[in-house]
């Protein structure tokens, strides 16, 4: 039989656990899947372009990330309007990402991801890549301007591991 007391403790226990409980299904509500493969590929504009089939890629380029925090290369020159597939290839010992994005939005996601580290992803502009293995965004850059890419795991961006995408304006 439970007590006035004992009903009063689950709550009191149930209180202290919600921020942990709040904190983990924010995590899982920004995606838990870093890089699975998804079945369908979600096309929502973002200010750097669109998220395309992979059929739709007229190049490939590889971006090799290291432990010592580079993404080489680090700059892109990319024609509005073009379909790049951006291969991301991890030649670390430590798990790495690609992810696109504005300047302010990979600033705030980094800030995000050193609170939360255990955060995942599943957005068609970002790309997790265990050691030794390698994952694929294919993006149509149909804004023009300067973007970049970055690895946002907890002090990898802050370290350095980040680059430009500057999308020339079709003539």
């Amino acid at each position: 039989m439970k007590t006035p007391n004992t009903s009063r403790r689950h709550f009191q226990l149930a209180l202290l656990a919600l921020p942990w409980t709040l904190a983990a299904h924010a995590a899982r509500a920004h995606g838990e899947r870093h890089g699975s493969p998804s079945t369908t590929v979600v096309k929502e504009q973002k200010p750097w372009g669109i998220a395309a089939e992979p059929r739709e890629a007229t190049r490939t380029v590889e971006i090799r990330m290291t432990d010592d925090m580079k993404l080489s290369p680090n700059h892109l020159e990319v024609r509005e309007g073009e379909t790049l597939r951006l291969r991301a290839v991890n030649q670390g010992r430590l798990m790495h990402e690609i992810v696109l994005g504005t300047s302010e939005e990979l600033k705030a996601h980094a800030e995000m991801m050193k609170k939360h580290p255990g955060m995942e992803h599943d957005e068609p502009y970002m790309a997790h890549v265990p050691p030794g293995r390698r994952g694929d965004i294919v993006w149509t850059f149909n804004r023009a301007g300067e973007f970049e890419f970055a690895c946002l795991i907890a002090g990898h961006f802050e370290a350095g591991m980040r680059g430009t995408i500057r999308v020339k304006a079709r003539p």
